[in-house]
C-alpha cells in the first residue's frame, strides 16, 4: 500500500519527492505554493518535470493540497476571481509534477444569503468555471469536511451529488479524510463495512483517488477537526486498518497528516502503518 506523508517544497518539488522516498514513503502530499495565500506562483517548470520523472522512476504517487484560504463557495467577486486563478495555478503545478490531482476542501458558505442551497450553487459555479478552462490530466479532489464551522461537505450524499451536477464530472475525484469522516459522524469507527457499502453503491468509492490517514483527538460526531497520531486517538489503529483494507483503497496514495513526531519526521509512523497492515 502506498503509505506516505505531507512534505515541504522548501527546496523544490524534486527535493520534496526525494525527501518522501528517504522516509520510506510510497506517496506524498505537498503544497504547490505558499499555503497561506491565493497568489499565483510562477514556478520552475524544469524542477517540476524532474519531480515527475523521479516519481515515475521510483513509483511514487503524489497529490497537491490547495492553500488554506481556498473556499469553493466564495461569494465576494474579488475573492471568487482570485480563488479561480489560484485553483488553475495549483492544477498546472500538480500536472507538471505528475501528481494525481489537487485536494480541495468542500466549500463552506459564510455569506449573508439564507438560502441553504446558495453555497452549493456558488461551489458548482466555481468548479464549472475552473474545470471548463482546465485541459490537463490532474484532477480536482474534493475532500470531506469535519463539520467544524458549518455542516457543508460532511455527507456522502453531498459529495456525490455535487460531482454529478458538474459539467465535467470526469475531472473530479474524491479524497477521504478519516478524521473528518469520524468527526462529522459519517463514520463511527465501528461501522466501516456499512459506510463502505453505502459509498460503493453511491459511486463514491469508484471515484476515490486519495486518502488522508488521520486518527482523531475527539469522539465521533464531535465536529472537531483535530488530528491525532495513528493509534493514539479516538478512532484507533484497528478501525483505521479495517478502512485501509477496502479494495478500492489498495493502490491509492494514503497520506499521513498527523502531528509531526518528536523525531521530526513521519518515518516511524509510516513504518508503523505498514507493520499494522502486514499483520
Amino acid at each position: 500500500m502506498k503509505i506516505g506523508c505531507h512534505v515541504s517544497i522548501r527546496s523544490g518539488y524534486l527535493a520534496a519527492a526525494k525527501t518522501a522516498l528517504a522516509l520510506g514513503a510510497r506517496s506524498f502530499q505537498y503544497f504547490p505554493k505558499n499555503p497561506r495565500s491565493l497568489s499565483v506562483k510562477q514556478f520552475d517548470h524544469r524542477d517540476a518535470a524532474m519531480c515527475r520523472a523521479y516519481c515515475e522512476e521510483h513509483q511514487l504517487l503524489s497529490i497537491a493540497h490547495t492553500p488554506y484560504p481556498t473556499n469553493l463557495s466564495a461569494d465576494a467577486p474579488e475573492l471568487y476571481a482570485a480563488t479561480v486563478q489560484s485553483l488553475l495555478n495549483d492544477l498546472e503545478i500538480a500536472d507538471a509534477c505528475g501528481s494525481v490531482g489537487i485536494v480541495v476542501h468542500f466549500g463552506q458558505y459564510k455569506g449573508a444569503s439564507t438560502d441553504p442551497l446558495y453555497g452549493y450553487q456558488r461551489m458548482i459555479g466555481m468548479l464549472n468555471e475552473v474545470l471548463g478552462r482546465w485541459e490537463g490530466q490532474a484532477l480536482v479532489l474534493l475532500e470531506n469536511n469535519a463539520g467544524q464551522g458549518g455542516r457543508m461537505g460532511t455527507t456522502l450524499e453531498e459529495l456525490t451529488e455535487v460531482r454529478s451536477l458538474l459539467a465535467h464530472p470526469e475531472k473530479i475525484g474524491f479524497c477521504l479524510d478519516t478524521c473528518h469522516a469520524f468527526a462529522s459522524g459519517m463514520w463511527t469507527g465501528g461501522n466501516w463495512p456499512q459506510v463502505a457499502e453505502k459509498a460503493r453503491g453511491m459511486g463514491y468509492l469508484s471515484h476515490l483517488r486519495a486518502v488522508h490517514l488521520n486518527d482523531s483527538r475527539y469522539p465521533s460526531a464531535s465536529r472537531r477537526d483535530r488530528h491525532a497520531n495513528i493509534g493514539q486517538g479516538e478512532i484507533g489503529a484497528e478501525s483505521l486498518v479495517e478502512l485501509l483494507q477496502t479494495p478500492e483503497v489498495d493502490e491509492l496514495p494514503v497520506i499521513l497528516e498527523t502531528p509531526t513526531p518528536a523525531s521530526g519526521s513521519h518515518r516511524e509512523e509510516i513504518a508503523l502503518v505498514n507493520r499494522l497492515l502486514d499483520r
